[in-house]
């Protein structure tokens, strides 16, 4: 039974992963509010692109780690991936985002990360 919950909450992470990179291709400043710092009109694109392709190389990274190797490589690349999520809630309080945006999204990724990583290093 746990087998398919570890395997399950990572594809999910993952493809969330991919859904935020390709959000922020298509509509990057939308994306960024949703991120929590809204991009300025006038600023540089280029930094929410690459934004973007981050978001979606790590969840395609996760996709074939799941597919080509095993639940134990997939607990180590979500557990290094945590470290994002935590390294974005800084970055939402520092730049004047709302403690809802940084704790409510960001920090319970990471946990959601953290747990998947338990899970499939259980497995």
């Amino acid at each position: 039974m746990l087998t398919p919950i570890a395997y399950g909450l990572a594809i999910v992470l993952n493809l969330f992963c991919v859904f935020i990179g390709l959000r922020f291709f298509a509509v990057p400043r939308a994306a960024a509010a949703g991120y929590g710092v809204p991009a300025k009109e006038d600023g540089d694109a280029a930094y929410l692109t690459i934004k973007g392709l981050r978001d979606a190389t790590f969840g395609l990274l996760g996709l074939v780690l799941l597919a080509f190797a095993d639940a134990q490589a997939e607990a180590w690349f979500m557990l290094v991936v945590a470290l994002l999520p935590l390294g974005d809630t800084v970055i939402v309080l520092r730049h004047g985002g709302t403690k809802a945006v940084a704790f409510g999204i960001h920090f319970a990724t990471a946990v959601a990360l953290l747990i998947s990583a338990a899970l499939l290093f259980a497995v």
